[in-house]
């Protein structure tokens, strides 16, 4: 199943960039970890740390564009695998090459089997009983 998803990440890839040129390579990155802790007591209840197994594949709009999109996959507080979907913003940069950014997604449910239990549990469940697709929108913030 997670090898299905690795292929199809991969796929978008190589399709989106059939014809990149050298400069157009470099408005592509890969995302490969993120620090997930809860600060709600997890006495072992909730999947966290390095364990979310995030990546995603990204790309930005232009070379000296703020904003860029990003497709990727995680594993929930509940251990579930879910689809993200996204925008990041640069927001400051400053001389040594420091940029904070922020990542704006919507992470849930997608058709694809690898996807479908992600609405099973927590705020994911809250919002498929209102919405009938599990999810949870993520706001991240941080330093690059």
């Amino acid at each position: 199943m997670l090898n299905k998803l690795w292929i199809l990440l991969s796929g978008l890839l190589v399709v989106a960039m059939p014809s990149a040129q050298a400069g157009e390579l470099n408005l592509y990155s890969m995302n490969t970890g993120s620090y997930v802790y809860h600060m709600t007591g997890n006495h072992g209840q909730y999947n966290e740390h390095f364990n979310n197994n995030f990546f995603s594949v990204e790309r930005k709009f232009s070379q000296d564009s703020k904003y860029s999109v990003l497709v990727g996959t995680m594993k929930n507080s509940f251990d579930d695998r879910c689809l993200t979907l996204g925008v990041r913003r640069d927001w400051l940069k400053n001389d040594t090459g420091w940029v904070l950014k922020g990542v704006y997604a919507y992470t849930g449910e997608f058709f694809f089997d690898a996807f479908s239990h992600c609405g099973d549990s927590g705020t994911y469940r809250t919002a498929k009983k209102i919405t009938g697709v599990g999810f949870s929108p993520y706001l991240y913030h941080g330093l690059q």
